[in-house]
């Protein structure tokens, strides 16, 4: 390695992305502490509203993105991959209210491609941990009447397979002469983000207003 966290050698991508991203991924979930035996509905409402808000804004960048390379975001399957909807409708599944509309860090632009591909590692990563989430509130006596999410395990059975297909294109990425390092970076900046932005939850109101209780904000 050459400073203590890049691998020097001309490693594959998607090992890179792995080692490079290591601490800040544990510091997400160290941050989120879904797997907490002891997980309340209040807390995994407040983990819902934050990660709203973020995936709203990196979501926006990435839709900025599409608009100036639309090839390369038909090629990564980009309009399949938004999630931002999904946090809102399991929030009001729950009876709680989502992100409030410009609620959310600001992260930054999204210049080309290998920016969006190394933002995407961690937007799309995050549905594989998401099974295990799923698996692990189905387990608690606390949150037996919530139900399935469905903003942390979107693809279903096709959760391997949408992965393998980022991976793919991510290597293409990086064989046409994408540059690793800016794809790296990128996803340490995500993960930063979004760990920081997490670390202390706002207070949010807790239940709906019954007039807005069939309305599902995106």
């Amino acid at each position: 390695m050459d400073d203590g966290d890049r691998v020097a050698d001309n490693a594959d991508v998607l090992r890179r992305l792995r080692t490079e991203t290591a601490a800040e991924h544990r510091a997400v979930e160290d941050t989120l502490d879904l797997l907490a035996a002891d997980l309340t509905r209040d807390r995994l409402v407040d983990v819902l509203v934050r990660m709203h808000g973020f995936w709203r804004s990196a979501e926006a960048g990435l839709d900025a993105w599409a608009r100036v390379e639309p090839a390369d975001a038909e090629r990564v399957e980009w309009s399949r991959r938004h999630r931002t909807a999904l946090f809102a409708a399991d929030l009001a599944a729950l009876g709680a209210c989502p992100a409030a509309p410009g609620v959310g860090p600001r992260l930054p632009d999204v210049p080309d491609t290998d920016a969006a591909l190394g933002r995407l590692y961690v937007l799309e990563g995050s549905s594989l941990g998401g099974v295990l989430i799923d698996r692990h509130l189905a387990t608690l006596p606390q949150l037996r009447a919530v139900g399935r999410m469905t903003c942390f395990s979107p693809y279903g059975q096709q959760t391997g397979a949408m992965w393998h297909a980022f991976r793919t294109v991510t290597r293409a990425r990086v064989a046409a002469g994408g540059d690793t390092d800016r794809l790296v970076d990128a996803a340490r900046q995500t993960f930063g983000a979004l760990a920081a932005w997490c670390a202390e939850p706002a207070p949010v109101e807790q239940r709906r207003p019954d007039s807005a209780r069939n309305e599902v904000p995106a």
